[in-house]
């Protein structure tokens, strides 16, 4: 199992005093919770893609690619990488050079994102967001894999003999993960490709995801991937945690009542109750993380989003030590004595490449014959 952080990079006033960090002072926050995390001893961080105020990461693989530079272990991916309004040419050079800087440690998550002007602002029609979706991964996939690829697709011109440079490191691409928080299409895709899916169930009740899993599990094993229960899942999660849960909740709640997605909503009891979201000491997090795989079954990676809402970087760093210290290990022990021998672990680049060499398949990232 691997776990990690997930950002927004969001800029969001502070509620308890009205303070607003400036951009650059988000950028660096974010810079710094990665490198915590590989300190605590985490497995991923991942940034999402936006090209609006108030958010800040518009150029995804230059900031992983800083923080490759300053980490030697920690995995490095994207909380969204727009398949739709981004053209594939460019992430498959981008994703690969930033794969060969890091030495492998790189994967994406790609994912329409949840902005409908930036598809105008990328030359792209959001009523075809689907369609682009699943076309511009076509071609990614074959840029990946092809030394030379022609190709005529709908969305943007042809190509002719056409080559990504530089070639995925060791010949193994990036380990895609295709996020969605709610269309089936997507689930589809990621089991048609045999590659991981990843659930951010931190807004809808259960039972929606429940379904949405179940759909790819199924397709996952229907393409000849392996069977439902070796398919790759990851989920996200949101926490605040203090030694007592009264004074996590009570420190937490401003935060959560002024937050820019679900502010001025409903309670926050009523959406612990109904999401993967929270609150309270450090056993009710391994408490409500475990009960994700009664859900949804084993899977491989496990993201928290915690620097959201206006949180100071120095709560959020208080935050991670709770994490790496008190919850972490313990989820990890307790997930690997549930896995049943089979499953796969989380997707590395190391065990893609062996496997490659080894001839082995499924590997992830192929197509059914």
């Amino acid at each position: 199992m691997q776990f990690g952080l997930f950002s927004v990079g969001d800029v969001t006033p502070d509620p308890t005093d009205g303070t607003t960090p400036s951009e650059h002072d988000r950028i660096k926050a974010m810079v710094a919770i990665a490198l915590k995390a590989e300190e605590i001893g985490l497995d991923v961080f991942a940034t999402g893609e936006h090209h609006n105020p108030p958010f800040v990461p518009s150029s995804p693989t230059t900031m992983l690619g800083y923080i490759a530079a300053r980490t030697e272990r920690l995995i490095l991916s994207t909380a969204t990488t727009l398949i739709t309004t981004s053209d594939p040419v460019k992430i498959a050079e981008d994703f690969a050079m930033l794969q060969h800087l890091a030495d492998g440690r790189v994967d994406l998550m790609l994912g329409r994102g949840n902005t409908g002007p930036v598809y105008p602002w990328f030359g792209q029609d959001i009523r075809q967001g689907i369609p682009l979706a699943i076309e511009n991964y076509a071609l990614l996939h074959r840029l990946w894999r092809e030394d030379v690829v022609d190709w005529q697709g709908r969305f943007r011109t042809p190509l002719q003999g056409f080559t990504s440079t530089p070639r995925p490191l060791d010949g193994v691409p990036p380990f895609v993960w295709h996020g969605s928080i709610r269309s089936p299409e997507i689930a589809e895709q990621a089991a048609y490709y045999g590659d991981g899916f990843f659930a951010n169930n931190i807004f809808w009740p259960k039972e929606h995801f429940v379904r949405l899993i179940g759909l790819y599990r199924e397709r996952f094993a229907h393409y000849g991937h392996g069977t439902p229960e070796q398919a790759y899942v990851g989920l996200g999660g949101q926490v605040f945690m203090r030694k007592n849960s009264q004074d996590a909740v009570r420190e937490f709640r401003p935060y959560f009542d002024n937050a820019p997605v679900y502010g001025h909503g409903p309670s926050l009891e009523e959406f612990t109750e109904q999401t993967p979201l929270t609150v309270g000491s450090p056993q009710e997090v391994i408490d409500k993380t475990l009960a994700f795989r009664e859900h949804f079954g084993d899977y491989q990676r496990q993201l928290f989003l915690m620097d959201h809402a206006g949180l100071p970087l120095k709560t959020v760093l208080e935050q991670l030590d709770i994490l790496g210290e008190e919850v972490v290990p313990v989820l990890r022990k307790e997930f690997a004595a549930l896995r049943p021998a089979g499953v796969p672990e989380g997707p590395t680049h190391a065990a893609l490449v062996a496997r490659h060499a080894a001839g082995e398949a499924p590997v992830p990232g192929g197509v059914p014959a």
